[in-house]
């Protein structure tokens, strides 16, 4: 995650290919090939279309790569080394402080959902509670496949957000 400061929509349609990607290259979980793409859209009109571009890139892209998505981001939970972006996400919820039992609940779902899934249980943790992710994750393993699939991406598209969010002036949307 770059220490940007706050930016405006002004300066992110003057950067370069190099700026942008270092600047947002971070925001979907070391997937830097989704903001590399949506460079070619400049310039944008608003956050929201900047977001938007993002996402269609994502859509756009064929599922092998949607696939690597989210094989991109941590297991919720883990001691594993992780982005900067996720530990702070992860913190913010307690999912650093889980109590031994928790931890273990938690290690064994993330087992059984990547077993069936092939990826790692995605959400979008801001503003939620270790017990309502817990509770997630326990209903969403007996998801079929492409569902969950579906609410995974769409779990990314919401954690992009906030991460693009957080790096944009207020107002500026």
């Amino acid at each position: 995650m770059n220490d940007i400061g706050r930016l405006t929509l002004q300066k992110v349609n003057q950067m370069n290919k190099e700026e942008f990607v270092n600047t947002f290259g971070w925001i979907f979980e070391h997937s830097p090939w989704v903001v590399e793409k949506a460079w070619d859209h400049l310039p944008f009109q608003s956050c929201k279309e900047l977001f938007q571009a993002m996402i269609t890139v994502v859509q756009n892209a064929e599922e092998p790569l949607q696939i690597a998505l989210l094989r991109s981001h941590p297991d919720l939970g883990t001691k594993l080394k992780m982005s900067e972006g996720s530990q702070k996400e992860q913190a913010g919820v307690g999912l650093d402080k889980l109590s031994k039992g928790e931890y273990e609940t938690l290690v064994l779902l993330n087992q059984r959902y990547v077993k069936k899934f092939g990826f790692p249980f995605i959400m979008a943790v801001k503003g939620q509670t270790k017990e309502l992710i817990l509770s997630a994750l326990k209903e969403r393993v007996d998801y079929c496949y492409e569902v969950e699939c579906i609410t995974a991406i769409n779990e990314v598209y919401k954690i992009a957000g906030f991460r693009l969010n957080d790096i944009f002036e207020t107002g500026d949307e």
